[in-house]
């Protein structure tokens, strides 16, 4: 499949009826569940265990499957990792923990923020795509289904646009839900990883959520929904 990115802000109108009718009442649940989380007293049990379902519900759409025994017993003991599925979904919730602590801090998602994410997530100094061939594959069949840009030089200049769309109201100041849909499709369309761009683009949703005020915690999790 050939799919030219286009740069954001999108030209087509988002907005429409059918998609501000449901608007409000997200922006309601999300209120309701920021309210209920400030009435936790240690916000740390609840981000950390949190952090780890969703880090094993978002692993497991890439295959990577882990049980909560392991989970618990890599967070208390690190010697105590025995399988490569659950150490990487130990990355995860770390990177989760990090780029919430760098949002909380600084309110912005730099470029430089998403590859340190990635980076703690793989484990590697790889950073951006530079060298052409990646392509994604139907496991069944073998056909292409997509293939993302190529040049390292577009992937670096679709992600700066993509961060300036994400972090400049000026730039575009449709409602911060649609925004979000929007750079998860632009980012994953990017595909701008070797690997791990799914499970990081999952990441960024909820980091957009704190910076947007939404969220005062990491605590909406996607995955287990997505997985259902």
């Amino acid at each position: 499949m050939h799919y030219d990115i286009p740069l954001l802000p999108p030209k087509q109108d988002l907005e429409t009826k059918a998609i501000l009718k449901k608007l409000p009442s997200a922006h309601r649940r999300l209120a309701e569940l920021k309210g209920i989380a400030a009435t936790i007293p240690n916000e740390s049990i609840l981000i950390n265990t949190l952090a780890l379902q969703e880090a094993k519900d978002s692993s497991a759409i890439e295959n990577i499957i882990t049980t909560h025994d392991e989970l618990y017993k890599a967070q208390l003991f690190e010697e105590l990792i025995t399988t490569a599925s659950a150490k990487e979904v130990n990355n995860y919730a770390e990177a989760l923990k990090h780029g919430f602590d760098l949002v909380r801090r600084n309110k912005i998602l730099t470029t430089s923020y998403i590859v340190e994410i990635q980076k703690i997530l793989e484990q590697n100094d790889a950073g951006f795509r530079k060298l052409p061939g990646t392509e994604l594959v139907n496991q069944s069949t073998g056909e292409s289904v997509y293939k993302p840009p190529q040049s390292y030089d577009v992937i670096v200049e679709l992600i700066d646009n993509m961060v300036k769309f994400m972090n400049d109201a000026i730039v575009s100041d449709i409602d911060p839900l649609i925004k979000m849909a929007v750079i998860h499709h632009q980012f994953e369309s990017i595909h701008p990883f070797y690997d791990g761009n799914g499970r990081t683009g999952r990441i960024l949703n909820i980091l957009y959520l704190v910076i947007q005020d939404l969220l005062d915690l990491p605590i909406l999790y996607l995955s287990r929904y997505i997985i259902s």
